[in-house]
């Protein structure tokens, strides 16, 4: 439980880099950029003795790694974007309600602790998919492009991290096994976003549209080291409890959702209405729902 509790203060600490970024007038795609160098780095530093880093293309999962951290981009983007355009609390609903499909695939297709879907868990799943709906509506956004936009980042939130924690999951039943071979695997899917972050920074600098900044390098750190951490951590946690992604990301998702809106709401001041709560509520309990056979142990 400890190293679950680290992931998720290291989670939450992501999206608070990303809502104080418009303050110093930091580029949100530099800093996703450079976070995965540091990343990578960091990810070196904590490699066991006896380990190295290699890169094997005799197998298979190495390309679905490096594949995997182009989607890290993808999603880092969508998440940054959303934590400006429709705040931190709500973003993070999104973002870990999402946690329907890593648990659908878990108890569906993984075969996680041979459980099968009763009505609790399909009722649950509804109401996930209501909650974020709910949670991520704003009585200001009678504008259709507001709503748009609002409902939009959230659905792509929602999506790219429930496929990439899906995979993360897939890998860690199939590939790393133990945790021997957390760090060497995790390094080759951030590999794949270093190269897909380094191809994609060099485009837009030859196009004009970005323009290296010291502060931006910098950024990249405070955003790299959490989020190896958290990555790392959780990857820990689900070897820890069996690789049941079905226990392990409810509880996850939970104190994610939590913790963000506290934060956000004590240090960010961000206004939550009602239905933001109600919707906030419901998601707690889809969340309990979709995976209450394995959270209190049936």
């Amino acid at each position: 439980m400890f190293y679950l509790a680290l992931s998720i203060l290291f989670s939450v600490l992501l999206l608070v880099n990303f809502r104080i970024f418009p303050k110093f007038e930091i580029s949100t795609f530099q800093a996703i950029a450079f976070n995965y160098p540091v990343c990578f780095i960091t990810g070196i530093l904590l490699m066991p003795d006896g380990q190295h880093f290699a890169l094997d293309f005799t197998q298979n999962w190495t390309y679905y790694c490096l594949a995997l951290g182009v989607g890290f981009i993808i999603t880092f983007v969508l998440s940054g974007l959303a934590t400006q355009k429709i705040g931190m609390t709500l973003t993070s609903m999104a973002n870990n309600v999402s946690l329907v499909i890593p648990v659908l695939f878990s108890l569906l297709v993984f075969g996680s602790a041979g459980k099968v879907f009763d009505w609790i868990n399909y009722l649950g799943l509804v109401l996930a998919i209501l909650a974020v709906a709910i949670a991520t509506f704003k009585a200001d956004s009678g504008k259709k492009a507001n709503f748009w936009l609002q409902g939009g980042l959230a659905l792509a939130v929602f999506l790219m991290y429930g496929i990439t924690n899906t995979t993360i999951n897939y890998l860690n039943i199939e590939v790393i096994r133990d945790a021997e071979r957390v760090v060497p695997v995790t390094l080759v899917m951030v590999l794949g976003a270093v190269l897909a972050g380094f191809l994609m920074l060099v485009y837009r600098l030859i196009k004009g549209t970005e323009k290296i900044e010291m502060k931006n390098v910098l950024a990249g750190i405070t955003l790299g080291v959490p989020n190896f951490l958290s990555f790392y951590l959780i990857i820990l946690t689900l070897g820890y409890f069996g690789n049941s992604g079905a226990f392990v990301y409810p509880i996850y998702n939970m104190g994610v959702i939590l913790v963000s809106a506290l934060v956000s709401v004590l240090f960010f001041k961000e206004k939550i209405s009602n239905l933001n709560r109600i919707g906030l509520l419901l998601a707690l309990v889809a969340i309990l729902m979709i995976s209450w056979q394995e959270v209190f142990g049936l």
